[in-house]
């Protein structure tokens, strides 16, 4: 127990041997400086991410090799300039599924964009949300004629927020939306100005209630989740079973009683039991490794350390898994499930 890593959810690096590739990308990368860097990287997926990391990692054993395979990188660079047009092409494709074909058409056909009309006023830079809000108690033809003139980008995050059930209505007063006349835009504009402003002032913002709802919640006993829960399950049974997810989690275990969690560990697939545990917390690994024997704890020990990188999303999954074999006996009266509310006794 003791030589195990206080990390266990860090992947082993040393495990996957870089590219050439790799090492090119992290000198261009350093190269770069770290605020673009930091862009480049939101663009990219945790597997590419690593394999950039080992790179660097290679370099940072021989910084003499940052030079070389900088050059490297411009040396590729320099042969794409024959596929120059099959590249304006792809780029072209890019920068459409990023910002729509329109925009992109107006970037690389040097047309210049359409004044967004400044007659919407505060309206057009308003919340999303809170304009959907509005939106969604005005007529259909005021909605349409609002979306119609925001830009597209915008219009798509304002009409996510306007009920499913009457997004139809709207959608189809705007397709046969032709033209607006100023005067009637700014009459709305102005109307829906009034609006927001009283929003602002009572102090409209966001409120995440199912975050709250379980916080307080995990701060009562468990009879009472329980109860509470039932009685939500009764109208909103998607609801409850959330609540019971959010509410009881994998790290959770570490709550149980040891014959509970012997109970637990009896049920759970031992190699399951290994991936949920290659991102669970010491504590948790420590109190499921005390109530194994001495041989299983060692056996699952090594898998974990065999184990290699795990992808965050298995993790995720094995430890859902888990947790719903926990529900499963609790509801069997076989487990008592203990939140941070609950004293034992």
């Amino acid at each position: 127990m003791a030589e195990e890593s206080p990390e266990p959810s860090r992947p082993d690096l040393s495990a996957e041997p870089p590219g050439p590739g790799a090492q090119r990308a992290a000198a261009a990368l350093l190269a770069m400086g770290a605020d673009l860097a930091g862009q480049i990287f939101k663009l990219l997926d945790e597997s590419t991410v690593r394999q950039i990391a080992l790179g660097a990692r290679e370099l940072r054993k021989s910084p003499a090799a940052v030079p070389s395979a900088l050059a490297a990188f411009v040396q590729a660079m320099d042969s794409v300039g024959g596929d120059a047009v099959a590249g304006d092409g792809l780029l072209r494709d890019v920068a459409a599924r990023a910002l729509g074909q329109e925009a992109a058409r107006r970037a690389f056909e040097g047309v210049t964009a359409v004044p967004i009309d400044d007659t919407l006023g505060v309206v057009a830079a308003a919340d999303p949300e809170v304009l959907g809000m509005l939106l969604a108690r005005e007529q259909s033809q005021t909605a349409a004629l609002v979306l119609g003139s925001l830009d597209t980008a915008r219009a798509a995050a304002v009409i996510k927020h306007i009920p499913e059930a009457r997004r139809p209505q709207v959608l189809r007063r705007l397709a046969t939306l032709e033209w607006v006349a100023p005067e009637v835009l700014r009459e709305v504009a102005q109307a829906l100005s009034q609006e927001l402003a009283g929003a602002v002032s009572i102090g409209t913002k966001r409120v995440d209630g199912r975050t709250v709802v379980v916080e307080l919640l995990r701060r009562s006993p468990a009879a009472q989740q329980t109860e509470v829960v039932g009685e939500i399950e009764k109208d909103d049974p998607d609801l409850a079973a959330e609540l019971r997810t959010r509410l009881f989690t994998f790290e959770d275990l570490a709550n149980l009683s040891d014959r509970d969690l012997q109970t637990l560990i009896r049920e759970m697939d031992t190699s399951q039991l290994a991936v949920a545990l290659k991102g669970g917390s010491p504590a948790v690994r420590e109190k499921i490794s005390r109530n194994m024997s001495a041989r299983a704890a060692e056996m699952l020990n090594d898998d974990i350390a065999a184990m290699g990188p795990v992808r965050l999303a298995a993790v995720e999954a094995a430890q859902a898994e888990l947790v719903k074999i926990a529900f499963g006996l609790a509801e069997q009266g076989r487990i008592t499930i203990v939140g941070p509310g609950d004293k034992l006794l």
